[in-house]
Formats: structure tokens, sequence, C-alpha cells
């Protein structure tokens, strides 16, 4: 699947709508992903399907196209929409919510229609970011009438994608989400802080071939227990940064130090 050269991006108020990655540009993304099991899982059977794609029709089992993903910030959901379009070799269209909300949700309706028909004629992963802003209940929203049409609209799209494109969503309120949206998703991925595990594999792969000192990568991971991925790759960043300026191998020193620096949010 490649793009479509005479199909550009949507634009509104003379801004393009979305910004675009070429599988190339995603594969330098994701060098250093880490997924929690049941996400692996998850995606694995999913781009499994799609490459058996010619069986599952010939049995008449809808191919699933829409995945939405929910949890706290810095937990991985971006770049599993950057994994997923580097796995499927296509590009990946990370939509920007700022140039679709407009003032007038007539205007957003019509933006919302537009990235979907992009979607539609030229493969892709579409990625919406923050995505209760466009699907947020509409039994809960002080703009009832008005947002409905958003969300009526949004619906539509999602029943019409039917396409060679992958639809994907994050949002950190789930609950925040209308009924019926949910429903459209025929995958559903939910993240949370990482693991003792993933947290060990993932300071594993920030360290790389840093030289360390016995013992640094251990109290990392044990350190940083609550932090997001987002916090620890900053954290241990900030930490190679000092052992650099001190010409010296990465310790738990510098891991202490910078943590108490950065001052990251820790979830319980």
């Amino acid at each position: 699947m490649s793009k479509n050269n005479n199909n550009r991006l949507p634009r509104a108020k003379g801004s393009e709508m979305a910004t675009y990655y070429t599988a190339k540009d995603c594969a330098r993304k994701v060098k250093r992903i880490v997924f929690q099991s049941e996400n692996r899982t998850i995606i694995e059977e999913f781009l499994t399907i799609l490459a058996m794609k010619d069986k599952f029709e010939e049995h008449d089992v809808p191919i699933p196209n829409k995945i939405v993903m929910y949890g706290p910030p810095g937990t991985g959901k971006t770049l599993t929409a950057f994994y997923m379009a580097q796995q499927l070799d296509v590009p990946l269209v990370l939509v920007r919510l700022d140039t679709i909300i407009h003032s007038h949700l007539g205007e957003t309706a019509s933006n919302v229609r537009k990235i979907f028909e992009y979607a539609k004629a030229s493969p892709c992963v579409l990625f919406l970011d923050e995505f209760d802003a466009i699907a947020r209940t509409r039994e809960n929203n002080d703009e009832v009438k008005e947002m409905a049409r958003v969300v009526n609209t949004l619906l539509q799209c999602l029943d019409e994608f039917e396409c060679g494109s992958v639809f994907m969503a994050a949002t950190n309120l789930q609950e925040e989400l209308d009924h019926a949206v949910w429903r459209r998703f025929d995958t559903k991925m939910t993240y949370g802080m990482p693991d003792v595990a993933t947290r060990n594999e993932y300071i594993r792969l920030l360290i790389g071939e840093f030289g360390q000192e016995d013992g640094t990568q251990e109290h990392a991971a044990a350190l940083l227990k609550g932090c997001s991925f987002a916090d620890m790759e900053q954290i241990v960043l900030k930490a190679k940064r000092k052992a650099i300026i001190e010409s010296a191998m990465l310790t738990a020193r510098h891991i202490d130090y910078s943590l108490e620096e950065y001052k990251p949010h820790v979830m319980a």
C-alpha cells in the first residue's frame, strides 16, 4: 500500500489538518517501543488478520480496521500508531485536532468527513489523538444539539470506513466517549503504567550501548516504578547527559539526581 500522490492531505482554514509520516519515518520513531504482553498479543493478531485478508473474505468475516486505545498519558498509545504504520508499510496521518475543531461545529463536522475521505482514498494509518474532543458523549455535553452533529458525522464516517486504511484513536478519557462511537471499534486496547518487566526492558533499550556501572539498570527499574514510558525516557536521557558531562559511565547516582530534577507525576 502506498501514498496516492494525487490526493493531498485535507486542509482547513488555510492549513493542513494532519501531519504526514512515511513508513520510514515511523520506523525511526519505534526503535525503542515496548508493549505490555496483552497489547502485544492484540497487535500481533490484528496484523495477522490483515495479512490473511483473502482468507477472511472467503469466509465472509469482516476485517478489523478500527482501534481505540485508552489510558494515561505517556504510556505508548501514539507510538503504537507509528508502529502499526511501520508494520503495514503505509504512511501515518496524524490528525491535528486544533485544525479540525472550529467555533462553528458545522465546519468541525465537515472537517471530520474530509479526513476520513482522505484515508479512504489513500491507504494509511489515520491516527486521531485526544479523540474525546470530537467523540464526547451526547448525553452530558452542554452543547448537546450542536455537538450531536459532529458525533453523528463521526458515526457515519466510521460506518462507511471500508477500505485499505486503518483508523486508530487514542484517549485518556474513555468514559467520556459516546457509547455509539465506542461500539464502532472492533479492537480496544487498554494502556497502563509499565510493570516491572516492561520497565526493565524499556530501560535496557534506553541505556543501549552506553557504558554503565553494574546494577544501574536494575536500580533505575526499581526507582522509576509508577513512571510512564515518556517520563522514564526523559529521566534516563537526563542521566546520560550528566554522565557525558562527567566523562563517566552511567551510574545509579545519575539516575537518582535526574529523577529528583525531573519530578515526574508518579502513579501509585
